[in-house]
């Protein structure tokens, strides 16, 4: 949503695909998990008193209109993509099929992923690591808006300290939020590494694939 405060940026998005299409470019095989925090946040309506499963749902499909902005501009870029939904919405994207998902990625296709888990009181982080794990992804790169993981808001607290390495249990024990605890505890079962990175510093999805060292690596070590 870059400065708008709600909705879709198309200057973002076109920066964010371009550095996608940098990395494709590459011959690297690319699947996007996609959130929909600027349409609807599930946890917001929920505090005001609708009931979590309901809004869970609607941020579900929040996700499928980004994934489906994200395509477009893809493919305008020359980047072949499929959109597969949690959800089964069969005249807008693919159903999840996680060995068509493998197939597509294997064909130089980038798979979008969309409507999360497809079941309520399940984050977008969760979802990440399961579709994950599920296609033999060999890293999470958790996209945000700072460059790695420190041990309190750099925003608001000035002497925050950025961590370059933490384990999964550091992560934990310290409740450093850089997922919520279910996915943390998925990468952790199945030593899936995550790389905390800032999305919005040019050429960082390139520098990582390239092998350096960029925001903040959580691992088993």
């Amino acid at each position: 949503m870059g400065e708008q405060g709600y909705g879709i940026d198309y200057a973002v998005l076109d920066k964010i695909t371009s550095e996608v299409k940098e990395i494709y470019d590459l011959g690297v095989e690319v699947a996007i998990v996609i959130g929909g925090g600027n349409i609807f946040r599930g946890l917001a309506a929920t505090a005001k008193g609708m009931e979590r499963a309901s809004a869970d749902y609607m941020g579900m499909l929040a996700t499928v209109l980004n994934a489906l902005a994200v395509q477009n501009i893809l493919e305008n870029k020359g980047v072949v993509t499929r959109v597969q939904s949690a959800i089964e919405m069969r005249e807008l994207a693919e159903t999840y099929i996680r060995r068509r998902a493998v197939r597509h990625l294997e064909k130089r296709r980038v798979v979008i992923f969309a409507a999360g888990t497809g079941n309520p009181y399940f984050t977008t982080d969760t979802a990440a690591a399961l579709r994950a794990m599920e296609i033999g992804a060999e890293v999470i790169m958790k996209a945000t808006k700072v460059d790695g993981v420190y041990s309190a808001d750099p925003v608001r607290d000035p002497t925050a300290t950025k961590y370059d390495r933490l384990t999964y249990i550091d992560v934990l024990q310290k409740n450093l939020r850089v997922m919520d605890a279910t996915a943390i505890s998925l990468c952790m079962d199945n030593s899936l590494p995550i790389i905390v990175f800032n999305l919005n510093k040019p050429d960082n999805i390139k520098r990582i694939v390239l092998g350096e060292e960029v925001g903040t690596l959580v691992t088993g070590r």
